[in-house]
């Protein structure tokens, strides 16, 4: 039996479908870009992240330019619906944590991956070159793209400051969504804990449960007896509290709080003597840290206080190569 060859029209028609659809996409991510510019923790994130948006905005016109040549009919819809689509993307996503809006970026992204591997496969059966350069090209980028948001997703996930800054509406999300839970989940796996205990052991450890319950409501006092002398101290005050009282995971989820927050002591840096450090010296130290968490217990102090610009970059910068690590993302 032999294979019949598919008619070259029937590729031209697939690249037409795809590629437009690329564009519009493409458009689309331009938009997304240019919201995120605002977003950008650092300088250095800003001037990446507005090349990008040019970048963008040069591949869209040569998709555009690839279709003309194709003869295929102009689509005016699509640049509209683009820009409508990342309005309604900026809009909405601002009632959602900052994660879930990076989660949707990189679903676009992979999107416009996948489809300019299928654009350069199709056109490599067509034997259309000049298609097929652009495909590669658009590959690459995306690629990179991919693997940008997967580390500062990995950044989000390690609990410091990635390169993109939630606003304040997405910050407000966030917190809402994870201290919806952490009390509730804190409490719930403490007493199964100690239910279990009682199972295994006997009624000799019946008293765990007991205990559990009344860690959470001493933490809760111990909070409430200090929120007059101010949210700083109260967050110290509620910390001890739950560390005297073996409530580790609570301690540790205020103590990441007041690290967001940059109230951290300089004491409780993981720089000796951090104030009292050059510039200089202190992108020195913050090249030396491994630990995520050491890493935005810094970057938050520094942003708090004396904020310098080349002390904030090389940190993210630092911050961001854990990321890639812990992510498996190629340096």
């Amino acid at each position: 039996m032999v294979d019949t060859p598919i008619p070259q029209s029937v590729h031209t028609a697939t690249l037409i479908t795809q590629l437009r659809t690329l564009e519009r996409l493409t458009r689309t991510e331009v938009q997304i870009a240019r919201i995120r510019v605002t977003q950008a923790r650092t300088e250095a994130v800003r001037r990446e992240l507005a090349q990008n948006a040019a970048n963008g905005v040069r591949r869209a016109d040569r998709i555009s330019a690839q279709l003309r040549d194709l003869d295929a009919v102009p689509d005016v819809v699509s640049p509209a619906a683009a820009r409508v689509l990342a309005l309604v993307t900026g809009t909405l996503e601002q009632v959602q944590p900052v994660e879930e809006a990076l989660l949707s970026d990189l679903t676009l992204e992979h999107q416009l991956l996948d489809r300019s591997r299928y654009v350069r496969t199709v056109a490599d059966q067509a034997g259309l070159r000049d298609v097929q350069r652009l495909a590669d090209d658009l590959v690459t980028a995306h690629t990179a793209t991919v693997d940008w948001l997967t580390t500062v997703l990995a950044e989000e996930a390690l609990g410091g400051p990635s390169a993109l800054r939630a606003t304040p509406l997405q910050r407000v999300a966030g917190g809402v969504s994870r201290a919806a839970t952490l009390p509730t989940r804190v409490a719930v796996a403490g007493f199964n804990r100690a239910v279990h205990t009682v199972l295994r052991t006997g009624e000799s450890a019946r008293d765990a449960a007991g205990d559990v319950a009344g860690t959470v409501v001493r933490i809760g006092e111990g909070t409430r007896d200090v929120a007059t002398a101010g949210r700083d101290a109260a967050l110290r005050r509620a910390e001890q509290v739950a560390a005297r009282d073996g409530a580790d995971e609570v301690a540790g989820a205020v103590h990441r709080t007041r690290r967001d927050l940059g109230t951290l002591s300089v004491a409780e840096l993981p720089i000796p003597g951090y104030d009292t450090l050059t510039a200089q010296n202190a992108i020195s130290a913050v090249r030396e840290l491994t630990s995520a968490a050491d890493l935005a217990a810094v970057l938050t102090y520094e942003e708090e206080h004396k904020n310098r610009s080349g002390v904030v970059s090389a940190t993210q910068v630092r911050y961001a190569d854990v990321a890639k690590e812990a992510a498996g993302v190629e340096r």
